[in-house]
């Protein structure tokens, strides 16, 4: 068994654990819609399954991140990603991620209280300010 995507129109609507025979037989539509993708891989990682350790072997590295509803398939890139946040932020081919023009450094446990402001170009501690910007 393995997890297949479905993708309509360039993105994933379905997620199955399901074998590649069973997607041949067009029983769940056009076999063409079906990509492979692997559970155990995230932002061009493969990590030993069942753990959050980077495998020894990243050749098992699949499509830069385990795909979900809504993501984006980029067969030019062979990758699953989702939308872009915000037109200024770029695509890091090498982890299937968007990437902000700013950094945010703030400790994990505030991360949830910062916001992009994509006019300004700036994150924005939202506990300081009640509009915050237009993010």
């Amino acid at each position: 068994m393995a997890h297949f995507a479905k993708i309509e129109s360039g993105k994933v609507t379905e997620v199955l654990v399901i074998t590649q025979e069973e997607i041949n037989t067009g029983n769940w539509g056009n076999p063409a819609q079906w990509v492979q993708t692997s559970y155990n891989t995230r932002q061009g990682v493969y990590y030993t399954p069942g753990t959050a350790t980077p495998d020894p072997d990243q050749s098992k590295t699949f499509r830069k991140n385990y795909a979900s509803v809504g993501m984006i398939w980029d067969a030019a890139r062979n990758m699953f990603y989702f939308t872009q946040p915000f037109p200024s932020w770029t695509l890091n081919e090498q982890t299937g991620t968007w990437v902000c023009p700013v950094p945010l450094n703030v400790p994990d446990e505030d991360l949830p209280f910062w916001k992009w402001n994509e006019t300004d170009q700036e994150w924005v501690d939202k506990r300081l300010t009640s509009t915050g910007g237009n993010a």
